[in-house]
């Protein structure tokens, strides 16, 4: 898995604060932004972030590259709607060479990696026979949920938030967690106030998963 931001808003913090400023001033944010310098920026953005204010980080967005990543991780990628989203398409990339995510509890398996094995070999010698008698598009039937592919993602500051909320969580499955948490360590690196605590929601307080929590709270993706 490589995980890539490849874009994102310029002086997001300064935006974002003028944005937020603008809420509460005569002067229109065309105005405040001159004025908005980058240390004070980090300072309000920090204040309005933690008094659950997250409608003013809309303004920004960030756009990260998926690569080497699964199609079940995809599948669940996709249901955060707030997003746009360009998928390797299977109708045009050739697949005839087996290409696959193994989750890391069948490789720590023997049984179960020997099985996942011969699964990914049958699917793949039926996927290659299939694209010899119909379209490409019709044969990808057979593939499984782990072929491999690549995707585009943009998000605004504050779907990320919740996106890191959900999937840094320890209950998340392992493969989108990890995608989380390098999505969450690149946009650190770009906007460091904005999502200083952004998280699994035990970073911020009490665990919402109640009865179901692991009771272990990810202390160390502060410092990542």
């Amino acid at each position: 898995m490589k995980v890539v931001l490849l874009s994102y808003t310029n002086d997001a913090e300064r935006l974002c604060a003028a944005a937020a400023r603008s809420c509460y001033s005569p002067d229109p944010a065309s105005e405040i932004l001159e004025d908005v310098e980058e240390g004070k920026a980090g300072t309000f953005i920090d204040k309005v972030v933690g008094m659950g204010h997250h409608s003013v980080i809309e303004h920004a967005s960030y756009t990260f590259s998926l690569e080497g990543v699964s199609r079940s991780l995809t599948h669940q990628l996709v249901r955060h709607r707030i997003a746009s989203y360009s998928q390797q398409s299977q109708r045009y990339v050739s697949l005839l060479e087996p290409d696959y995510v193994t989750p890391e509890t069948v490789r720590s398996d023997p049984e179960a990696k020997k099985v996942f094995e011969e699964a990914m070999e049958k699917a793949w010698e039926a996927y290659q026979k299939l694209a010899t008698v119909v379209p490409v598009e019709d044969a990808r039937y057979v593939l499984p949920n782990a072929c491999t592919t690549n995707i585009v993602v943009t998000m605004n500051a504050r779907e990320l938030w919740h996106f890191f909320t959900l999937r840094t969580c320890r209950r998340a499955q392992q493969e989108i967690r990890t995608a989380a948490e390098l999505m969450l360590k690149e946009a650190r690196k770009a906007s460091p106030t904005i999502f200083r605590d952004a998280g699994p929601a035990c970073l911020r307080g009490k665990c919402p998963e109640g009865k179901l929590s692991c009771g272990k709270p990810r202390t160390e993706l502060r410092f990542i």
